[in-house]
């Protein structure tokens, strides 16, 4: 890894739902935790945590800065996807949210055949050892509406472009990661990695990677076992070189995992 490379990490946590039985969050905080811990990502994407688990990993992980807000109208209800990234690497310089629907500005907004609102939670970071900036946006599309996906990529797409925009004329490299509900070829990621006839300023990571991609071939569990050929979780990236992808495996006591998705994880050279 490039010593001034830039490690990102996307993850979906698993909101905490009692069916989950001794899998519930209470079970689970300390490992997510850890494993955030351990892979050391200067910038931390999550998806579905409620409020008081983004208050426990904000607790666990105290060296990194927090930013994002309920994808309700209410911020101590619904699921956030929160950023947050290290202090002592990174100053903000601008952060905010938007909804995945025909309003973005509009909280609380739910777009097309979405089931719930859908947000993207963004952060203009200066690096403090190069002076360089990035842009990081992370993510969740919709689990059901195969409309609001397409149409939520799209928004995720042309926002990054106008912040882009607004910094530098489009030349600061950004990353959009997240938990997209689609596998690579389906009409969101198209829009989004710019393949088949679409226009895109991104590029999947893992496509763009200098190595072999590192790690399992899908980002979804049940807890106890791997589900194949999931690989819904993905790191789109413009303007930066990818120095290594991978899905972290990670497993915890006797080999279950800490959530129901894998985290990808990213090191980038802006």
């Amino acid at each position: 890894m490039d010593r001034d490379a830039v490690r990102v990490l996307t993850y979906n946590v698993r909101r905490d739902v009692a069916s989950d039985g001794e899998f519930d969050w209470a079970a689970r905080r300390d490992a997510v935790a850890s494993t955030l811990r351990f892979h050391r990502p200067d910038v931390i994407g999550l998806q579905e945590p409620l409020s008081h688990q983004y208050a426990d990993v904000r607790e666990a992980l105290p060296e990194y800065e927090w930013v994002g807000q309920s994808r309700e109208t209410a911020d101590d209800e619904g699921e956030f996807c929160p950023v947050g990234y290290r202090r002592d690497r990174f100053e903000r310089a601008d952060a905010g949210t938007f909804w995945l629907s025909p309003t973005p500005d509009d909280p609380g907004s739910v777009g097309w055949d979405a089931t719930y609102p859908r947000i993207a939670t963004w952060v203009r970071l200066t690096d403090r050892r190069t002076g360089d900036s990035l842009l990081f946006c992370g993510t969740h599309l919709d689990h059901e509406g195969e409309r609001a996906r397409r149409e939520g990529a799209r928004v995720l797409r042309d926002r990054v472009a106008a912040l882009r925009d607004a910094d530098d004329g489009g030349r600061t490299p950004a990353v959009v990661a997240g938990d997209f509900n689609c596998v690579a070829g389906d009409d969101p990621h198209a829009v989004l990695a710019g393949t088949g006839d679409r226009e895109s300023p991104l590029v999947d990571a893992r496509d763009a990677s200098a190595y072999p991609p590192h790690g399992p071939s899908t980002t979804r569990t049940d807890f106890e076992s791997l589900r194949p050929g999931r690989q819904i979780d993905h790191v789109f990236v413009a303007d930066c070189e990818v120095d290594g992808y991978g899905v972290a495996a990670d497993v915890v006591g006797d080999g279950w995992f800490p959530s129901d998705h894998l985290p990808v994880v990213a090191d980038l050279v802006l």
